[in-house]
């Protein structure tokens, strides 16, 4: 890594070198912090053609290391500097604590016509740090968050799906320039996600609700199963739904505990609100008819969820198949709907056994689910739709 104070490029036939006979958008896009999400905007920069160079700035030569051996970043560097000028685009998406500093340390170096956006989910301390900046850069900064992610962590989880049909929260403020948000807001549709414009106070405020209470609700679930006297068989019981609810307690704990804090003070109105929805629950439960109300409104809400109601998530046709346990079963399961012409859309284990065990297929289209039945019956597997 001895060499890196100039730029290492990658020589594969997908870099900015082998690729100089297309007209991109724009020129050099410089990440820092080659993360899930700061390497899941270089694959998609990078699969989309949206910039000649995507290079990559982070203080771990293991990361860059690793972000050009999978093709995110065209080029790497360790430490800001002068070759930061000519960036039409610099996207800052390390974690939320680290921003306001990295700020500071590449303002220095920007060129008169870059523009600076993040994709931190608090946007309200990076705004405060950017507003002792000269007008000028204040002026080309555009505040961003892809409300995308996984409870995977690193630039080896990347994936330039997770930002695809997301919502990418656009937070401007009166200082920013038109040609500033522009191409940000042109950025981000090309990189297939929908910019939806807020302000900052806005944004925190909500993000709190949806996104930062239920990540604290699912610490809060974890805790109360793991110190309960019967944890061992209350690991055993928990289902499809406990895991569901408790996802995102398995993401990056100290990126999330960072999240939270920067953004307690709507955080702590969001679990007041939560603490006397709870309160309400309780007393319901002395009211069966309360209690079907509060259930049946939370329904309501819940299918009412643009997310569902747009089908930007499209559900899933499950089938759950008996196998037996011996080796070559799963191989010989996904060889038979491949040849049906199927294709899988997800796959779970569901329980294995001496005897045998059950998986769980997703296919995106009823037709599909019908066309793998058939296939899988006819092969002597024991299958039912899931819900039968």
């Amino acid at each position: 890594m001895a060499g890196w104070d100039a730029a290492t490029r990658t020589p594969d036939a997908g870099s900015a070198t082998g690729r100089a006979h297309l007209s991109p958008r724009l020129g050099r896009v410089v990440i820092v912090g080659v993360g899930l999400i700061g390497g899941s905007v270089g694959l998609g920069l990078r699969g989309r053609y949206l910039a000649s160079e995507v290079v990559g700035l982070d203080s771990d030569p293991a990361v860059l290391t690793t972000a050009l051996a999978l093709g995110v970043i065209d080029s790497a560097r360790l430490e800001p500097g002068e070759w930061l000028r000519d960036a039409e685009l610099i996207v800052l998406a390390a974690p939320v604590r680290a921003l306001p500093g990295l700020g500071e340390r590449i303002a220095p170096f920007l060129g008169p016509d870059t523009v600076l956006t993040d994709v931190g989910s608090v946007k309200q301390p990076l705004l405060d740090a950017i507003g002792a900046w000269p007008p000028e850069l204040r002026a080309r900064f555009v505040g961003g968050h892809p409300m995308a992610g996984s409870e995977r962590a690193g630039v080896q989880n990347a994936n330039a799906g997770l930002l695809e049909n997301a919502i990418w929260v656009i937070t401007p403020t009166a200082e920013t320039a038109d040609w500033a948000l522009r191409r940000v807001t042109q950025v981000v549709r090309e990189l297939g996600a929908r910019p939806v414009e807020l302000n900052a106070h806005a944004h925190d405020r909500l993000v709190a609700m949806i996104s930062h209470l239920p990540y604290l609700l699912a610490v809060a679930l974890t805790r109360v199963v793991a110190r309960h006297e019967e944890r061992d068989d209350l690991a055993v019981l928990a289902a499809g739904g406990f895991r569901d609810l408790t996802r995102v307690a398995s993401g990056d704990p100290l990126m999330s505990r960072d999240m939270v804090i920067e953004n307690r003070s709507a955080v702590r109105e969001a679990l007041a609100r939560y603490r006397r929805a709870l309160d309400e629950l309780d007393a319901a439960l002395e009211d069966p008819k309360a209690l079907l109300e509060a259930a049946l409104d939370a329904k309501r809400s819940r299918d009412s969820l643009p997310v569902v109601k747009r089908s930007l998530l499209p559900p899933l046709h499950d089938l759950v198949v008996a196998i037996p346990d011996r080796p070559g079963e799963l191989a010989r399961l996904t060889t038979l709907l491949g040849e049906a012409g199927v294709n899988i859309k997800d796959l779970e284990v569901l329980a294995i056994r001496d005897a045998g065990g059950a998986i769980r297929v997703g296919f995106s289209a009823p037709e599909e689910l019908i066309a793998a039945e058939a296939a899988l019956s006819g092969a002597g597997y024991p299958v039912r739709q899931r819900g039968d």
